[in-house]
């Protein structure tokens, strides 16, 4: 039996700058792809099984296209790689590598599993500008503040000229890849919440090469002033593509790197790049930091179990238009500007002080763009127990945030329908209607709407006392 290379599918759905499908394409006449699908890992991540439905449902049509079989597996990946190395006369294994904590812990059992059969196999890093391991301090030590890691992150990278830039030539006749069974009964969702993120979203590589077109023609010269005001379309939204890999970070700079005035709105969004990479580096040199805090005088910090405030926060009913404009776009869409993160997120850790574990899990379960170094890293830094982190005595005010970033209260009346009739001197802040304009508008603020859940005031004075008490 002629043995064959087969390719492990992981977080790259693309054609282009796919080092793995690249090299495997180039070295044989037929091969296999396969995508190991382990519901363990998607039952805390529900938002992102309807991406994951659609992203295969488009990959395996266009592998399909050039000829390319697509075998998708449902279980625990070494069962599944010991049945492939028992049934297959394998030659050759090929992957793109993860660098987190658990898959690298899986890859490395799979290593194992190939050496021990003396199956050889190649990996590649497919989904980084670079190994997290090849930015460094001069001591050697990792970094732990984004600006310095930055700056010889890119110096590095600009001077390897490492974007792959090919896309596979490999052609042969079209063949239909299935994977009915699978796709529909298994990794389909079936609750209505997916149901509306069709009509934000169009996953696959063609679209996310369409967004950033799109983005660098039209948007990326404002994108300094624009990614902070969430309702306009100011942002590439490129992050779910790039979670799935049908798009790399290499493309992007590279596109953006074309730009001839390279402006503000340039180096921001190559900045964000940059946040991408820092935190897969933070994750990868600390690995703790998945479930503990980094800094660990935070594993002091008197958190308060509030499981109703908590559920008021998920369901976007806190009161503060901002926070429940942002909770109501998240449920929606799958997605939530960054901003309003920020805007969120802060609201959890300090304004209710419920730990930033419970954030993390809500962002991880709803997010189309969940990645985890940058979940993690992104909660830390708002709680201010990670690294670079915003100090924890910085607290966002969601009613000056609003004002500030939503002057005109566009966004909060998209998303909260409750107060689109209200003015928009008190759109951020219902409460202070004076009674003559409530009746003009025919508003009670606890029947149309909600009462703060707490006072800002109040739960200020009660973080930094918190804070105060770590301190000691």
């Amino acid at each position: 039996m002629q043995k064959k290379n087969i390719l492990w599918l992981r977080e790259d759905f693309r054609l282009e700058d796919n080092p793995a499908l690249y090299e495997i394409s180039k070295k044989s006449e037929k091969f296999t792809i396969f995508y190991l699908y382990n519901h363990k890992k998607f039952e805390d991540r529900s938002a992102q099984r309807w991406w994951l439905y659609q992203s295969l449902n488009n990959y395996q049509k266009k592998l399909g296209n050039i000829g390319i079989k697509l075998e998708i597996y449902e279980g625990n990946e070494i069962d599944i790689v010991k049945n492939l190395i028992k049934n297959e006369n394998i030659n050759t294994f090929y992957w793109n590598t993860v660098f987190t904590p658990q898959e690298l812990s899986i890859e490395k059992k799979v290593e194992n599993l190939l050496d021990a059969k003396s199956i050889l196999y190649q990996k590649f890093n497919g989904n980084l500008l670079q190994n997290p391991f090849d930015v460094k301090k001069k001591d050697n030590t990792p970094f732990q503040v984004f600006t310095p890691f930055w700056r010889t992150a890119e110096e590095i990278y600009l001077k390897s000229k490492n974007y792959f830039k090919k896309k596979i030539n490999y052609k042969s006749k079209a063949i239909s890849n299935a994977n009915v069974d699978i796709l529909e009964k298994k990794i389909k969702p079936n609750k209505d919440w997916y149901k509306k993120f069709n009509i934000y979203w169009k996953p696959g590589e063609d679209a996310a090469k369409s967004l950033l077109k799109n983005f660098i023609e039209n948007n990326i010269k404002d994108y300094g002033t624009n990614r902070d005001i969430p309702s306009v379309e100011g942002t590439s939204k490129l992050s779910p593509y790039l979670a799935f890999g049908e798009i790399s970070p290499q493309y992007i700079l590279n596109e953006c790197y074309k730009i001839t005035k390279k402006n503000i709105g340039f180096r921001k969004y190559i900045n964000e790049i940059g946040w991408r990479e820092f935190s897969h580096h933070l994750l990868y040199h600390f690995p703790t930091m998945e479930k503990n805090n980094l800094r660990n005088q935070f594993d002091k910090f008197p958190w308060v179990n509030d499981r109703d405030k908590l559920n008021k926060w998920k369901k976007g009913i806190t009161g503060y238009p901002i926070v429940d404009a942002g909770m109501r776009e998240l449920y929606e869409t799958g997605w939530m500007h960054n901003r309003v993160r920020m805007i969120t997120a802060s609201f959890l850790v300090k304004h209710l002080r419920i730990d930033w574990r419970e954030g993390e899990k809500h962002f991880r379960d709803c997010l189309l763009d969940f990645n985890l170094p940058n979940n993690i890293a992104g909660w830390q830094w708002v709680a201010g127990c990670g690294a670079d982190a915003a100090p924890y005595f910085r607290i966002f005010n969601p009613i000056l945030q609003g004002e500030k970033f939503d002057p005109n209260g566009l966004y909060v009346k998209k998303w909260v329908k409750e107060l689109k009739d209200i003015p928009k001197k008190y759109v951020h802040k219902p409460w202070e209607i004076p009674e003559m304009e409530k009746k003009l508008i025919n508003f009670n603020l606890e029947k149309n709407y909600y009462k703060p859940i707490v006072d800002h005031k109040i739960a200020r004075e009660l973080a930094l006392a918190a804070f105060k008490e770590l301190k000691k």
